[in-house]
Parts: C-alpha cells; structure tokens; sequence
C-alpha cells in the first residue's frame, strides 16, 4: 500500500512537475521581480528557473557582479557558475502555508558593482501528498429503536490537509437497507455527511449496525480515508439534541488574555432525565484549534486557552458537538475571525552594504540595500522609513518593502572617513510603533589630494666649512589621502644654476643633506626645487623652493697687498722707504694695504706696529694702515728701520698677517745708498748659502762630464771621425745679458717714492760690454714686464755674489712702486 502511494506520489509529481516548469521558464516580469512556480516536494538541487537569464546578466558577468540570495530561510541556491536557481531544502507546502489557499516563498536576489536588488517570488504548487483522516477509528452513534425514518445524524468530516482540488472531499457508506449517506454543505463550503434512517428499527430483530464511511479527495490519483460507525439501537432516547445555530461566528482581537470568552453555543433535547442531559465538545478538529481554544462541556462556553496572533491565522473555523445522556449528536460549525492588533513593531534586515565606498562615487550610488517588514496589516503594517544622523545619504523606496541607501551628494573621505546613520521605520499604528538599524558606511580614499609643503618656500642658514653629509633642513608635506595615496616621496627636481651638486633629498623623510662643504667665499646662496610626489595612481604632487644661504665663517687670514715682500722674504729683496731727515710729525711714509676674502666683521682689518727699532718714532693708523712719523726725525735715529705691522679682522677667533716695511733715513736716495749697500752685502741666509754649494757641487760635477766626454772624443777623433760626426763644427757664441730692474709685480701705493736702481755687474772677458742704464721714469720700468713675469736680470740676485759696494749708482725718482737691489 505505501509502495504504491509512493508510486503514485511520484508520477503526479511529475506530471506536475513538467507545466511548472514551463511556467517558471515562461515567468519574466518587471525587471526588479522575477516569478517561478514549482510543484512542492521538488528533491534537493531540482532546476527553479534560470535566474541570471531571467536578470539580463550572462555567465561572463556572474564573477564580477556577484550574484547572491538574502531570505530568511534558504530553501533556494544560486549556482555560481551558470546563475540558476536550485531547490536546496524540502518544500512541504502544508507546512510552510498551512491551510491558505496560496502559497508562495519570496525572497530578494542581490547583485553587486552596481548594487541592486531583484525581488524573486517562487509560487509552490500542492500536489496530491496527503489522504483525507478521521480523527477517530470509530464513531458510536445511538438510535432509539422509535426513531422515525428520513432522521439525520450529523456524521464527522474528514480533514485533508491539501487545498484546492485536492482537498475536495466525496464520502462513500456501505451499502445497508436501514441506512443511507446524505451529504450537506455548509456555507464555507465544506460539507457535512449525515446517516440517513431509511426505515423502522426494531431492537428486538437487530440491535446494532456496522458500517464503513469513507472520504476520497479529488486529487489524481485520488487519496481516501475510512471510519467505522457502530450504530447502537436503542429503546428510551428518541430526540436528538438540537444547537439554536448551526453556524456560529465570534470576532475578536488577537492577545487577548488566556481564558477570555469567545462565544457560547447552546443545544436543547426535548428528552427527560439524562437522555436529556446535554454535553458539548470538539468534533474532529485540529490540534492547533485544541491548543487555542476550550470549550466548556457544561456551559457550551468556548474561551482561549493559549494566544491568538493575527499573524499566524486570522480565521478559525472548527466543528462541535452536543451529546445527550442517550448517546444522540449534533453539530454545529463555529468561525472565529480574529482582528489584527499593532503588536508588531517594523522588522529591519540589511540585505547588503557595500562598505566601503570610494569617495568619488556619484551621487545616487546605491549604498545598502535594506528590507522593512511588519507582520501587521492594514495601517498598522504601513511602514515608513528615514535616516536619522547628519550623513551625505537619502533613502529611496523601492518595491516589495525595499528601501535603497544612496548618496545624497559627494563624498570626501578627509572630512569624514566613515558615515554613521540610523534606519528608522516606523508604523502608522495607533499608537505607532519604531524600530531602528545602525548603518556604518566606511569611505574609501581616492586619490584627490596632492602633498601640501608646511611652506612654500623655505630658507635654511649653513656655516661654510660644514661637514659633507650633515642635514641643512628637513621639509615637510602633508597628503590628506590615506595609505599609498598619502605616502609622500621626496625628489630634487631643479633650481639654480650648479646648485643640484651642493644638496640632496631622503626621499622618505624629506631631509635635506649637503652633498659638500661649502665655501662663502665661491658660493653664497643658492636654491633648489624639491618635488613632493604622493604614492597614488596617478600620482599628485607639489613644489617648494628652498633657498640655502651660506654664512661666513673666519677661514681666510688677511693678505698684505703692500709691502709686496712678506715677513720671510729677504732682505734683499724686501722693498724700502726713503724718509727725509727732516720730516716732521705726521709724516706719511706708507700705507700697509692688505685684504681679506672673508665678509662681514670677518673682513673688518685694524692695523697695529708690533716691532720697531724705534717705538715712538712711527705709528700705523688703526683702521687706514698708513705709516707716519709720530714725532719728527732726529740725527741720533738710526738710518735704517725695520718696521713690523700686524694686520688682524675681527673674526672668531681673529687671524692675522704681517707685513715688513724697511725705512731708510735719509735726505736723497744717494744718501740712502750707502746704508743699502752694506744690507744688501750681509744679505746671504744660510739657505743661500746652501743653495751655493748645490749649485758649485753640481758645476763640479757637469765639468767632470764634460772633461770625461771631450776626452773620448779626442781619442774618437784620433781614431778618425765618424761621418756621422763631420758635419760637427764647433760655433762661439757671444751672450750679451742685458740688465733689467728688478720685478715690480706686487702692486702700487698712491704716494711717491724713491727709485734706486744699480747698475748690473761686470762681464766677463769675450762677452758683450752691459748696455749702460738708461734713467727712466717708474711709469715706464713698471710698463716693461706684465703681472707675474720675473725680468732676466731679477732672477740672478740670489743666486750671485753682492753687487760691487763702490759700484756707480743712478737715482731716479719715482711714483707709486719700491724695488729690490740686485
């Protein structure tokens, strides 16, 4: 027997099966809601419909747009790959609908990159699963035996838990001659069986019957369910008892208290005693109504015994039954329509968030996808919903209860890197129910930002002679961006000429190192550009100027122009002034005239005489460095003076340099001679000295060459001359040496002074007579040789012997120059 219901289960299955799927193919609504139908009791992974078809999207844009479901409960699955729609848990209409003559499962479809939300309804059509039943085996019903026939007697009916067709209901008696099957149908439709007495009963003759009713649904294949009915003749009782209504209907709102009264019905029996005792109780019921409802066997009271919930079933309709002491029923029907309440407060369920969202999106980007529920009707489930919260967003409602988060207006993650706003949905109940959602909204960074320097230009300070390699500043860039798009790099991308070599840029904290030392005196200030340069893609960036200036430091010593000679040259060669005998006070004698490469108080000179053989008859001016007598020349001074000057900056620490002034006391330059002559005589250092025996050493040495040569050329020449050697002659020169005054390439002073010039020595025998000394000006003796060229006269005075005390000399007055004897 259950094999072949299985068989039969299976087939109707499929014949069903084949039109649902044609339906669910042939299902293509608006493109926000998709409908399928599919017979229930599908097996695990059975084909719903093609859902992504049904979409618009094709199997190459699954990956990407990400399709999903988002329902309650996951009686269906999507497949990845090609998009359908599969069945993944038992569908048992009965239990997921009930008694309700549809029966359909929604659920929403969501899609991302955009997001957006499909709304797919799945009808599930009833199939012929379950047979109709009694709820009891046996039915007694008892006849008195004076019971006159065409007597009714109200029999149960069959409950079959199918709807439509399915769950038409015949009934069947088997055949007896006292009795027959009438059939009454009530106004919801359903129908009563009622036993029909056909003819007398005589107790005596029969006192019992035994028959078989039988229920058979309309499904194909058809379903049946039996009952006996045990008839019990009887002798006393002959009234039945009898409700007022055989309809009774109550209308009441749902939470009332456990025990409330519903409604009462009332059954009379015309008989005396117990056969006219009246008892009332549930008819063949379900057990849900049993768990809701009680009925007062006494009173015929029925109150509630459990809550009521409008959400759950809004109607009742159930069957009850009056029984007599003498075993006589009746029945009656009773509905219970139950009214909706505002006990449910709107249900929100965030069916996607795309979290975060770039800062640049648009405005009217989906943002969320939400669905609003509330299990209440009519006005108590009219729900409106509103962001609460200051946030860039709006919500716009969408079909089936769907409601759209989107961006009301621009995004910038700078300002606010995460919005937070509050769903509200709210009821138009009376009194109105809320319910709230928080929706965290994260924005995602973009690059839009470029690196911003603290300044735009900056200056740094360095102190020439650094330290190559020692930071000069640090420049600073702020991105507002996050992560790789606020990451800043630092690059030199220009600034002023040969200022790139100087300096260079970490690219990571932005320190500016110097690439060198530096020196004030080649470079006093230079700028470079340095580029900040984010991580984004494209990359931002921005510029600023940084301008380096060097700062003087006192490196250089001050260097004495005049006196040309310095401190060690000799003395020979050191330059000489001529002072009258008779100058007074105040005299000028020279100006010391030095500079210095540094600035700044670096190159503030003062000038100060530190050794003189004669303290108090010269003074420097401290800050001219002129030389002048400080009291008048007497005879007992002494005709030659050595005078040292210390020049010195005012640097720290302060460096110096001296200059050697030689004064000759005397009225004319001839009267100076002599004095000159005998300094020019002990003039020979040690060092001269030495540098004649390397010179005689090495004479010595060519001579000894020479000798050795010329005497292999006379045993050479003995043996007969090479022909090589013929054209050999031997050739006398005569070198005349002109003589030149000495090197005045050390500078001019504006004063005027003598010109002491000797004439050059004598010659050898052979050799040219000296040209005699033309008496020139000093304009023209210092016109003869550039800047830097020695006069070939000049460079014999301290390689040779002293000139000739006695020796004529010429005095030439001259302006602005002092020379050396030779």
């Amino acid at each position: 027997m259950a094999g072949r219901q299985r068989q039969s289960r299976g087939r109707a299955a499929g014949r069903v099966l084949l039109p649902a799927l044609l339906l669910g193919l042939c299902c293509r609504a608006a493109p926000e809601r998709v409908r399928y139908a599919i017979p229930e009791e599908l097996g695990r992974g059975s084909l719903v419909g093609p859902l992504a078809r049904d979409l618009g999207l094709s199997p190459a844009d699954l990956p990407a747009r990400q399709l999903r479901l988002s329902a309650e409960k996951q009686y269906f699955g999507v497949s990845g790959e090609s998009g359908n729609l599969y069945v993944s848990e038992r569908l048992d209409r009965e239990e997921m609908c009930g008694e309700a003559a549809s029966c359909s499962v929604s659920f929403e479809a969501l899609v991302q990159n955009p997001l957006n939300v499909f709304h797919v309804e799945v009808a599930i059509q009833d199939i012929n699963d379950n047979a109709p039943a009694f709820s009891k085996a046996v039915l007694d019903i008892e006849i008195s035996e004076w019971t006159l026939p065409g007597a009714r007697f109200p029999l149960e009916m069959a409950r079959d838990t199918d709807v439509g067709s399915n769950a038409l209901l015949t009934y069947q008696l088997t055949s007896n001659p006292s009795f027959t099957l009438a059939v009454k149908e009530s106004p919801d439709g359903s129908k009563q069986p009622e036993l029909v007495l056909e003819r007398a009963l005589d107790r005596e003759k029969q006192s019992s019957f035994q028959l078989v009713l039988t229920a058979v649904d309309g499904g194909d294949p058809v379903r049946s369910g039996t009952v006996q009915v045990h008839v019990n003749v009887t002798d006393a009782n002959d009234n039945a008892p009898v409700f007022s209504k055989s309809n009774y209907e109550a209308r009441v709102r749902e939470n009332l208290p456990a025990g409330s009264l519903v409604l009462r019905v009332r059954a009379t029996d015309a008989d005396a005693g117990s056969n006219g005792r009246v008892s009332y109780s549930f008819s063949n019921v379900p057990d849900g109504v049993r768990a809701l409802f009680s009925v007062d066997s006494d009173s015929g009271e029925v109150r509630t015994a459990g809550p009521l919930d409008f959400e759950e079933k809004s109607k009742y309709s159930f069957a009850l039954e009056a029984r007599d002491g003498g075993g006589l029923v009746a029945h009656c029907n009773v509905q219970i329509d139950i009214t909706d309440e505002n006990d449910n407060a709107p249900e929100i369920t965030m069916l996607s968030v795309s979290s975060p969202v770039p800062e640049d999106a648009p405005a009217g980007t989906v943002v969320a996808l939400l669905k609003v529920r509330d299990r209440d009707s009519g006005e108590n489930g009219q729900v409106s919903c509103e962001l609460s919260g200051e946030a860039p967003l709006s919500i716009v409602a969408s079909s089936g209860g769907s409601y759209k988060v989107v961006t009301a207006s621009a995004l910038d993650r700078e300002q606010a890197a995460e919005h937070r706003v509050a769903v509200v949905a709210r009821d138009r109940g009376s009194p109105a129910l809320s319910s709230r959602a928080a929706l965290v909204l994260e924005v995602s960074d973009v690059n839009d930002n470029a690196p911003v320097f603290e300044e735009a230009a900056y200056s740094a300070y360095v102190a020439e002679n650094n330290a190559a390699g020692a930071p000069v500043l640090r420049v600073r860039a702020r991105d507002a961006d996050a992560g790789a798009n606020g990451r800043v790099s630092y690059w030199l991308v220009g600034g002023s000429a040969g200022a790139a070599p100087y300096v260079s840029v970490e690219a990571r904290s932005g320190t500016v190192y110097a690439q060198r030392s530096f020196d004030y005196e080649q470079c006093r200030e230079f700028a470079v550009a340095v580029r900040a340069q984010d991580g984004g893609a494209p990359a931002r960036s921005s510029t600023a100027t940084v301008r380096v200036f060097v700062l003087d430091r006192n490196d250089n010593a001050p260097r004495v122009l005049w006196p040309a000679a310095g401190a060690g040259a000799a003395p020979a060669a050191a330059p000489f002034e001529v002072v009258p005998r008779s100058a007074e006070a105040g005299y000028l004698v020279a100006k010391v005239v030095a500079v210095d490469a540094d600035a700044g108080r670096n190159a503030w000179l003062s000038y100060e005489l530190v050794q003189a053989p004669e303290p108090a008859l010269f003074r420097v001016g401290l800050h001219s460095g002129e030389v002048r007598t400080a009291r008048a020349v007497s005879e007992r001074d002494a005709a030659k003076q050595r005078l040292v000057a210390v020049v010195k900056d005012h640097g720290q620490p302060a460096l110096s340099a001296t200059a050697t002034l030689h004064v000759v006391l005397a009225e004319s330059l001839q009267e100076a001679l002599p004095e000159l002559s005998e300094r020019a005589a002990g003039a020979d250092s040690p060092a001269e000295l030495q540098f004649y025996l390397v010179l005689a050493l090495a004479l010595l040495s060519a001579l000894f060459l020479l000798s050795v040569a010329l005497a292999v050329l006379a045993r050479v020449r003995r043996a007969g001359p090479p022909a090589v050697l013929r054209c050999l002659g031997a050739q006398r020169f005569s070198v005349a040496g002109a003589a030149f005054p000495a090197d005045f390439c050390e500078g001019t002073l504006p004063y005027s002074y003598n010109l002491c010039v000797a004439p050059g020595r004598a010659v050898a025998e052979g050799a040219w007579p000296p040209p005699p000394l033309p008496s020139l000006a000093a304009e023209e003796l210092l016109g003869a040789e550039p800047c830097g060229k020695r006069s070939p006269t000049s460079s014999a005075g301290a390689g040779e012997p002293p000139a000739d005390a006695e020796a004529p000399q010429v005095c030439k007055p001259a302006q602005s120059l002092s020379l050396s004897l030779s």
